[in-house]
């Protein structure tokens, strides 16, 4: 497949993204492409460790093809977005529990779908062109393919924010929040995977890493604890709306832009994360219900028209302002047989 290069090179087994002028986004035949590979080297003794990374030096992987996705669900057809959906998800899944080494090196933009396969590896690499975001409230989505795992695990209500906000993360930011491990010069990516490809070892990023240049997300941490404290989008909104900061105005103007529905009820997702024994499966589950009922009952048709396809910046979104729990619930509750079937360890 021209959109990706799947190989097997010394210990290492290969997966480079290689659509640089679409930014790397994800399309559905490029998931099933990684998740085959994946399958085949799980138990394959020549392969030791997996190597994720992409052509060009704008992104890793800026997204999924969304544009596939719209078309589809502008006709009438939803089922095509939520098998994309399902398929997707279990390749993060199986990602998330690799009995190998996974490495991704991520540089550039790595949005959405890049996140779900670049974040969720046991060793993630960001260097100085780093820049990291959930950005699908402003899209009438969720943070999806287990971001709502990692947001709920960020530090305080740092999750909270930078899922609703799409808020995008320099390299310092990235480790601050828990969604990468270690900061490498990106000079030093190319003779580190030939390192790996040589002897499978990850242990090398350990010693090449090194302290990224400053940040903003530590410095705002006690702000966002602060000001994202309520359980609720009209709680988040009134406690923004009385703060005089300049932080608190600015960031109430972009949750204005985004789906008032989505970002509802993402907060709603990150609460019920939080706590003993949430892991990767129950986050991937509660996402695939909104996505699910995102064409249909959600915002998704007019907010991708709105960003991507028209580009007018306009969406007209089904709330203004507040949201009834009653629609947050209902977006979010079980689907029955259409449940999301995950393995544990698959």
């Amino acid at each position: 497949m021209s959109d990706i290069n799947i190989r097997k090179t010394g210990r290492a087994g290969r997966i480079t993204l290689t659509r640089p002028k679409a930014l790397n986004a994800l399309s559905y035949d490029m998931c099933l492409a990684i998740e085959a590979a994946v399958d085949d080297w799980r138990d394959d003794p020549d392969v030791a460790v997996i190597v994720l990374d992409a052509e060009g030096e704008k992104a890793f992987c800026a997204g999924g093809d969304v544009a596939q996705l719209y078309q589809t669900g502008k006709e009438g057809d939803y089922d095509f977005a939520r098998r994309f959906w399902a398929d997707e998800y279990r390749l993060n899944n199986k990602l998330h529990s690799y009995p190998k080494p996974v490495i991704s090196f991520m540089q550039g933009f790595t949005m959405g779908g890049g996140v779900g396969i670049g974040c969720h590896g046991s060793h993630r690499v960001v260097g100085e062109s780093s820049k990291v975001a959930m950005p699908e409230c402003g899209i009438g989505l969720v943070p999806d393919v287990g971001g709502t795992l990692l947001l709920a695990q960020a530090p305080g209500r740092m999750g909270e924010y930078l899922g609703t906000t799409g808020a995008r993360m320099g390299p310092a930011d990235v480790l601050h929040a828990g969604f990468a491990d270690y900061f490498i010069p990106e000079d030093q990516w190319p003779a580190l995977i030939a390192q790996l490809e040589e002897n499978g070892d990850p242990f090398i990023l350990d010693k090449a890493a090194s302290p990224p240049p400053s940040g903003k997300l530590a410095e705002i941490q006690t702000e966002v604890d602060r000001l994202f404290a309520g359980e609720t989008l009209s709680e988040v909104t009134a406690a923004l709306s009385k703060d005089e900061s300049d932080f608190a105005a600015e960031t109430l103007k972009t949750l204005r832009r985004g789906s008032p529905l989505s970002i509802a009820c993402t907060i709603h997702m990150l609460g019920n994360l939080r706590g003993p024994g949430i892991g990767m499966i129950p986050a991937l589950q509660q996402e695939y219900r909104f996505t699910w009922r995102a064409m249909e009952n959600g915002d998704f048709i007019e907010g991708v028209r709105a960003a991507i396809i028209d580009k007018d910046r306009a969406p007209q979104w089904q709330h203004q302002g507040d949201v009834p729990q009653a629609d947050v619930a209902a977006m979010l509750a079980p689907l029955g047989d259409n449940e999301l079937k995950l393995e544990e360890n698959t």
